[in-house]
């Protein structure tokens, strides 16, 4: 089913101008038609990434001479979404693409997406059952599959592990021991700026200002500790105000004074520089970290805050792009593809990523993998986006919702302020007519 270009645009949380939409359509069908007899394969994986997903495509061709793949890379975000639409609608849709969990709902219920063939999956060594249950659940729709995950992919915390143990927050194995809540984890911090004197008495860094995503990601994560309320199923949103504030009051404190206007490139290059002794950042920086020279990193899934454990992650996922007649050989060939990518898990954790193929999770060669596996249990308690059309990563809610604590964290407005405003960006998305 293709929906009207409008309603597709506004459905899928886009934001491009409409004479753009003629080039995108064309360049869609020239990728699409490239090589006709090869499985064609969109995904937005540059720099390290690309580079290891290139590895595990060529791995898969030499082990299986009988699968082509033809893999196009394009640039992430709202491009990339855009495109990948406009060929489902347009029927020029390659075979297979990979899109985030936090975007699916905007997607399958559009019909912009087919179902995966579980059974068919199955033959190839590839089941509900093998891959991390949470990201799995959350590739359903109206009872088929619509994704599957390649990973999880978490924001975490990385140390200073000599540091820290100076200051007495990591055991005898250099394991983070829990903060203890709010004003534990806020100890914390001072005891680290203390031991940290001959580097200026910087604590642990986390870069927010002017970025599109961190604010959210600190922000949800332990919202979702709280277990509190947050449903945008509705007509209007139904979100727990008292306890947004309460996260939002946090993370003021979090911040103060160090990191108040704090981006990320800043705190990363602390870290990277060790002059700070923890970072709040996502698991992708894990390769870069792995080679400063002289640190012993450190790693631990989102510090539980609040009342149970939970961290921000989103998820890599493999979909099928909607085909309005596909080639049954063609697509078994999809099919088979996308299992040997799933077991080639080991080499995409090299990113950093925890790979959703649970046998490689599971096995001692990834267990020894440093840092990896030391957070690798943020798998089990992931705290994925709301599942409405217009949330996900890049999308244009997710920017108002960073900006409005960005207000409170530079200490430009109250908690209250921001979390208004976070309601009321919500509740305009919220009223717009949801995708047919």
């Amino acid at each position: 089913m293709a929906l009207p270009r409008r309603d597709l645009l506004r459905g899928a949380g886009f934001a491009g101008a409409a004479a753009a939409l003629a080039p995108v359509l064309s360049a869609c069908g020239s990728i699409a038609t490239a090589s006709s007899g090869a499985i064609q394969y969109w995904n937005p994986f540059t720099g390290g990434d690309g580079g290891l997903m290139k590895q595990m495509v060529d791995h898969v061709e030499r082990a299986t001479p009988d699968l082509k793949v033809t893999t196009t890379v394009l640039e992430w975000g709202t491009s990339y979404y855009t495109k990948l639409a406009m060929a489902s609608a347009g029927g020029r849709a390659p075979d297979v693409a990979v899109m985030h969990v936090s975007r699916l709902a905007g997607y399958a219920p559009g019909g912009l997406l087919d179902p995966w063939d579980m059974d068919l999956l199955r033959e190839f060594g590839v089941s509900g059952d093998t891959l991390n249950p949470d990201v799995f659940r959350r590739g359903q729709y109206q009872g088929e599959q619509y994704a599957l995950p390649l990973d999880t992919h978490p924001f975490i915390v990385f140390y200073d592990t000599e540091l820290m143990d100076k200051a007495g927050l990591v055991d005898s194995d250099g394991t983070l021991l829990p903060f203890g809540g709010p004003d534990g984890y806020l100890e914390a911090a001072r005891k680290l700026r203390s031991v940290n004197k001959k580097n200026g008495g910087l604590g642990p860094t986390y870069g927010h200002v002017n970025d599109l995503a961190q604010n959210w990601r600190m922000f949800w994560g332990l919202f979702k500790q709280m277990g509190a309320e947050f449903d945008l199923s509705g007509t209007k949103p139904r979100v727990d105000r008292d306890a947004a504030v309460k996260v939002v009051h946090f993370m003021q404190q979090l911040v103060a004074p160090q990191c108040r206007t704090m981006d990320p490139a800043t705190s990363v290059g602390s870290f990277a520089s060790r002059k700070a002794p923890l970072i709040f950042t996502g698991e992708w920086d894990s390769a870069a970290f792995s080679q400063i020279k002289g640190l012993e990193l450190g790693a631990a899934p989102f510090p539980q805050i609040f009342d149970k454990p939970a961290g921000w992650a989103d998820s890599h996922m493999f979909v099928l792009p909607h085909q309005k007649n596909p080639d049954p050989e063609h697509r078994r060939a999809t099919h088979r593809l996308v299992a040997q990518l799933l077991k080639a898990g080991q080499t995409w954790a090299q990113a950093g990523h925890i790979p959703a193929y649970l046998p490689v999770v599971n096995s001692p060669k990834y267990r020894r993998m440093e840092p990896q596996s030391q957070y690798a249990a943020a798998a089990k308690t992931p705290a994925l986006d709301p599942p409405a059309w217009f949330m996900g990563a890049g999308a244009d809610v997710q920017i108002q919702l960073c900006q409005a604590m960005q207000t409170a964290l530079v200490g430009a407005a109250s908690p209250a302020t921001a979390v208004d405003k976070m309601i009321s960006a919500l509740n305009f998305y919220v009223s717009k007519p949801k995708p047919a």
